[in-house]
């Protein structure tokens, strides 16, 4: 199912702005809901840092996901829009301490720990509180992953979790504690994955860790293995729903699980990047000495992820009725040589007031948008308030 966009329903709404199309979300979660409930005790929480639009988190959270948030703002925005404190799981290398009283004041899922000193810290105020906290430990596999740099996350050099060599301690460590409970292990080895190999390998890297662990007797009740599924960017139309099917397979064939273990796992792009597009309207159309530039109201402030990532995102021409085409350099009004959405593309012959549409946006496009150059946050919105 390709994008639906009722472009004459659009007249009227200030560009650019993000457009999320609802039944594309919820074919996407009846998808994870169909293959996670052919294994026993798989749960899945939606990453927020991809999307926490309001309206597309309460489309999440009716499919029955729980959540993932790395911050005390995502935790905020997920218990306004519904989700249940527990089921709420709280990742991030750098938690402060207001946010961690937040956590024990809502009584959240779990304490997804990166270090012996955040450990410590979450103790001493659980124990101001009276509370007991659920911990996991976020431990750095040294897994590689065949993916960005920039988002590349298991290897020994980056600067998440608690290096393998130190689990045995840290865990010890937690066990003589009277105000955290641990729980089991969390893992996360990237983003934007695309070959299952890299999970393979950090199946059997946990099943290696594991076989540590029960040597000194130490029993895990939660295997988190994160999150990773890449999407089609190049033909988001045609694979518009991700590959869960062997991703949640590949888990079941390689992982060793114990008896009474549960596996969570937490999807964020593959959730909500194809259901979204960034509209943006072409002011000019300049011709240079070389190149022909399409440039649009739209710019880096709106989707980052081209200039920060050199990230590739199909761009269609919603409103040309010509058969003809040119080459254009998609750019934006941002006063960077960065502000380039794509080069040397094929469109439709365009002109000034075609309106473009950038496909799979929905994932860390509206979210990491910037007000830099005193540019207004593009707004967003769902399908039911265009289409109807």
């Amino acid at each position: 199912m390709a994008l639906s966009i009722n472009v004459d329903r659009m007249a009227g709404i200030r560009t650019p702005f993000y457009y999320y199309d609802t039944n594309i979300l919820r074919q996407t979660l009846d998808a994870i809901n169909t293959e996670t409930k052919k294994y026993d005790k798989y749960f899945v929480h939606y990453a927020v840092k991809a999307n926490a639009n309001m309206k597309v988190l309460k489309v999440i959270n009716e499919a029955g996901l729980g959540i993932d948030c790395v911050s005390g703002g995502e935790i905020e925005q997920a218990l306004a829009a519904g989700f249940p404190a527990n089921k709420i799981v709280f990742a991030g290398v750098g938690k402060s301490d207001w946010e961690i009283e937040l956590g024990l004041d809502k009584d959240i899922f779990c304490f997804n720990v990166e270090s012996i000193p955040e450990l410590e810290i979450i103790n001493e105020i659980a124990a101001q509180k009276g509370k007991v906290a659920t911990v996991c430990f976020r431990i750095n596999p040294n897994v590689g992953a065949h993916t960005h740099a920039h988002i590349t996350t298991g290897l020994a050099e980056n600067k998440f979790g608690i290096d393998m060599k130190d689990m045995e301690k840290v865990i010890q460590q937690a066990q003589s504690m009277t105000n955290v409970q641990f729980k089991g292990l969390h893992f996360h080895i990237g983003s934007q994955i695309l070959e299952m190999d890299d999970f393979i390998a950090l199946a059997e890297r946990i099943n290696e860790l594991q076989d540590r662990l029960e040597s000194e007797g130490i029993h895990l009740e939660i295997i988190n293995v994160g999150g990773g599924l890449g999407i089609d960017y190049k033909e988001p139309q045609t694979h518009t729903i991700p590959n869960f099917k062997d991703y949640f397979a590949t888990y079941h064939q390689h992982l060793k699980l114990r008896p009474g273990q549960t596996v969570h796992f937490e999807l964020g792009r593959a959730v909500v990047a194809q259901c979204g597009a960034l509209i943006t309207k072409v002011n000019f159309v300049k011709e240079g000495s070389v190149k022909k530039f399409a440039i649009v109201d739209a710019g880096f402030t709106d989707l980052i992820r081209p200039a920060l990532y050199d990230a590739h995102h199909k761009i269609i021409n919603l409103t040309s009725t010509t058969t003809e085409t040119d080459t254009y350099d998609v750019v934006g009004p941002i006063c960077e040589s960065s502000d380039v959405f794509d080069k040397d593309i094929q469109l439709p012959k365009t002109q000034r007031g075609d309106l473009l549409a950038i496909l799979s946006a929905g994932a860390y496009g509206e979210i990491m948008a910037s007000c830099y150059n005193c540019r207004p946050l593009p707004k967003g919105y769902i399908s039911e308030e265009i289409q109807n």
